[in-house]
């Protein structure tokens, strides 16, 4: 039997001005496209990743591999139409050249230059190319929910953890129902639904309660018989008609059982809501507060412009407070600048060098220009960028920050890459020769992935707002094409759902 797996991933901020071209899916491959075919299953086999899952459910059932394409990028932007077109345009062929089953790992949060969903347009697509073909999906809990994803699909599942652990579990979970249906051993159904609710990404944890009771509520269903049982946060900093959250819920053959299940999850979401929204601190008070603390790691999150929802960066706001607030025994991570990195380069190893550093992009979607901030520091490292994930989060993947420095202040030794990577392993560092552990200050461009590999070691945490499109202040951001009313855009209000 013949399965196509294949995995397109990537959440769309549509206030990012972070360009997304189709080099950007590539990982740090030897060509500026995504990996496909052998090299596909050699790169993600072994690794905690659905892809990884499905290839390692595919070899235990003898199943024939098709992989026509693995691509993966941080998020940013919306997505160019050639790229995108690039992506969907192998999976659909390779699909019809016919196949028994179709895995795919996907976001759920993809717009493109052209596409409010990207993921329900191909899907759509692929269930016309194979209108009787088991298909299953993989998506993350930022997932933006649209009717074609489901209506397209026989199987879908999302993570339950944020940050994202289970990355191979979901996989799991969505792959073994549609290895059932072959077998004739299940029949799946489906029920999904939406609330207007836009929960603040730095409230979503599955640490934090209300998520980690809603998550706990879908692993209980499950272990009581749903095949999958999946709430969504959502993405809010996507300004298009359904961003926020939902819930699908997939039984075997049993449709009022899964829109029951589907209602009692939005249901629990809905009555916490409001601990979904996310109070601010002053980035002077929030800086004072950490110079009183002793005991390190502090972990100082620089959660307004990280990787991970689309921030450039490059933004110096908190930096530039933790250099005059005189923090000492400081790591940051990370500030992109490919220019600061060949200045640094071209200086050498341990001569002292005076930087505009960062603050090259500027941010229109919330008013706001870059800021460049002069800097003199040693060249303490150069490096190509490259490491893998220990894990727990995402381990064994290839990152590549692109050529990389390091800039040694005598106070706070700045990471500075050429690519946007989010600071969620301690690899990032050690790769880098600097021991987390041993600082006590680490400046991370995070909202809620540093707490995968960085939680066991912080002693205190301050959050930190600075300026960037992952800004948590809604009101500076201009939505004009998401639903309305919604929470907590607007007054409260009634649940409307489509469940």
């Amino acid at each position: 039997m013949r399965v196509v797996m294949a995995m397109m991933q990537h959440e769309t901020n549509t206030f990012s001005t972070v360009p997304t071209p189709l080099a950007r899916f590539s990982r740090g491959n030897a060509k500026p496209v995504p990996l496909e075919g052998q090299a596909a299953i050699d790169a993600f086999r072994n690794t905690g990743t659905a892809l990884g899952a499905f290839i390692e459910l595919a070899e235990a059932e003898g199943l024939e591999m098709v992989v026509p394409m693995a691509a993966s990028a941080w998020p940013s932007g919306p997505v160019e139409d050639a790229a995108y077109t690039y992506m969907t345009d192998r999976i659909c062929a390779a699909v019809e050249q016919g196949c028994d089953a179709i895995l795919l790992h996907l976001h759920g949060a993809m717009v493109t230059e052209s596409l409010e969903d990207g993921e329900g347009a191909l899907l759509a697509r692929v269930r016309a190319l194979a209108p009787n073909t088991p298909i299953g999906v993989a998506l993350d809990m930022h997932t933006n929910l649209y009717p074609a994803i489901v209506d397209s699909a026989d199987v879908v599942a999302g993570y339950q953890t944020y940050p994202h652990i289970d990355v191979y579990e979901t996989g799991i979970r969505a792959a073994k129902p549609i290895l059932a249906m072959l077998k004739g051993k299940a029949k799946p159904t489906m029920a999904w639904g939406n609330r207007p609710m836009l929960p603040h990404v730095m409230r979503q944890g599955t640490d934090d309660f209300p998520n980690s009771a809603i998550q706990a509520l879908c692993a209980k269903m499950e272990a009581d018989g749903a095949l999958c049982a999946t709430f969504f946060t959502g993405f809010p900093h996507a300004d298009i008609e359904l961003a926020g959250s939902s819930a699908v819920v997939v039984t075997d053959g049993d449709q009022s059982k899964a829109d029951a299940l589907c209602r009692e999850i939005l249901d629990l979401a809905w009555k916490h809501r409001a601990e979904f929204v996310y109070e601010i601190e002053p980035l002077d008070e929030s800086l004072a507060r950490a110079k009183t603390m002793t005991e390190g790691p502090i972990v100082l999150l620089d959660h307004y412009d990280n990787a991970a929802s689309g921030g450039s960066m490059d933004s110096m706001t908190v930096l530039k407070g933790i250099l005059e607030a005189g923090l000492d025994n400081v790591a940051a991570f990370a500030v992109c600048d490919p220019e600061a990195v060949t200045a640094m380069a071209r200086a050498g190893v341990g001569e002292t060098v005076t930087l505009s550093l960062g603050g090259k992009t500027d941010m229109p979607s919330i008013g706001r220009k870059g800021e460049p901030l002069e800097v003199t520091g040693r060249v303490r490292l150069i490096s190509d960028g490259r490491f893998r994930n220990i894990g727990p989060m995402s381990r064994g993947v290839l990152n590549d920050m692109g050529p990389t420095a390091v800039l040694d202040t005598g106070k706070v030794e700045i990471v500075v890459v050429s690519t946007q990577q989010e600071p969620n392993d301690y690899a990032c560092f050690q790769s880098l020769g600097i021991d987390p552990t041993a600082k006590r200050y680490l400046m991370l461009k995070s909202r809620v992935h540093w707490r995968a590999g960085f939680k066991p070691i912080a002693r205190q945490i301050v959050d930190c707002a600075g300026v960037g499109v992952c800004t948590s202040d809604y009101s500076m951001l201009d939505f004009k094409n998401v639903r309305r009313p919604i929470y907590p855009l607007d007054e409260d209000l009634q649940p409307t759902s489509t469940a």
